[in-house]
Formats: structure tokens, C-alpha cells, sequence
């Protein structure tokens, strides 16, 4: 077993980080641990509630490709093959332009990349895990400037700013 001491300041300044992200405006958003260990997370796309693996190590979010009515997706070929645990050389479709919200974050125009997650699933529900509606991948979290602690279950992601209208003043 390994120990860690920290001194009071150490302590302190961990307890803040909530405060700090909160007032650099980040949105707090709870994780859930599968019992596979994967940190899952609810989601909508284009206002449609799902629920996704959290994984940093997937360079892109993907949707399952049974899922395209579901959560109202339009789809275009794709030449790249994707390849993750347990399977390679997949076939692969896209989906721009889609709004994606993870609690109270918004992402507008984000891209999916969509595949059969079959094996995924399979492997989820061999180890009694429930399926999952896709994957929520590093492009969002970069997007996001992603924290996750990962002791509390919580992923925190910054609000984009709002672009200011410019108003126009006319002479008379």
C-alpha cells in the first residue's frame, strides 16, 4: 500500500479546485463507474439522451452505427477504418454539424465518427455491464480543456465563451 503525505497547504489547495474550475467558469459533471472500471457519462445528441464510455485514449467520439435514427444523425462515407480494443480495420461512417450537451456543456457543429460497436458491447455485457450508446472521446475533451478527477468521479469541462453581437449604431 502506498501512503502519500501532503501538507496542509497541499490539502487545502486540492480542496479548491472545485472553486477555482467553478470560477473559471467550468461546468461540473458527474461520472458513473461501470464495473469494468470505465467511467460512463449521460449525454444528448441533437437532444437525444444517451449514455457513453468516458475514454481519453479514443482520439474521436463515435456513435454506434444501429444508432443513426435514434439520435437523428445524418451520415456520410468515410475512408478511414477505425481500430480499437479487440478490433481493427472497421468500417466507418461521419456525422458533422451535430449539438452535443454533457450536463449543462454545450457543444455546437461536433463531428462523430460512426461504427458497429458490437464488440464493444459484447465485452461490456460479458462482464455484466450494461451496453453503451457510444464513446466520448479526446476531441471533445480537448475541446472542452477537460479535468477529470478521477477520486470523486467528476469530469469538468469549460463553458465556451459567447460571441458578443455587434451592434450596429446608426446616425439617426
Amino acid at each position: 500500500m502506498t501512503y502519500f503525505c501532503f501538507s496542509d497547504a497541499k490539502v487545502q489547495e486540492m480542496a479548491s479546485l472545485k472553486k477555482v474550475l467553478r470560477k473559471k467558469k467550468y461546468v461540473r459533471i458527474k461520472l458513473r463507474k461501470m464495473i469494468t472500471n470505465h467511467l460512463e457519462v449521460s449525454a444528448k445528441i441533437n437532444g437525444v439522451e444517451g449514455t457513453f464510455i468516458l475514454d481519453t485514449g479514443a482520439s474521436n467520439s463515435c456513435v454506434g452505427l444501429d444508432l443513426l435514427e435514434r439520435f437523428k444523425l445524418i451520415s456520410e462515407e468515410s475512408e478511414v477504418k477505425a481500430a480499437g480494443a479487440g478490433a481493427t480495420d472497421m468500417e466507418t461512417y461521419k456525422s458533422i454539424n451535430n449539438n452535443l450537451k454533457i450536463g449543462d456543456w454545450k457543444l455546437k457543429s461536433c463531428d462523430l465518427v460512426l461504427f458497429d460497436l458490437m464488440h464493444v458491447n459484447t465485452a461490456l455485457t460479458q462482464h455484466n455491464a450494461e451496453k453503451v450508446d457510444g464513446i466520448i472521446g479526446a476531441d471533445v475533451l480537448e475541446k472542452g480543456k477537460a479535468f477529470i478527477d478521477y477520486d470523486k468521479k467528476v469530469l469538468y469541462l469549460k463553458k465556451s465563451k459567447k460571441k458578443k453581437q455587434r451592434t450596429l449604431s446608426l446616425p439617426f
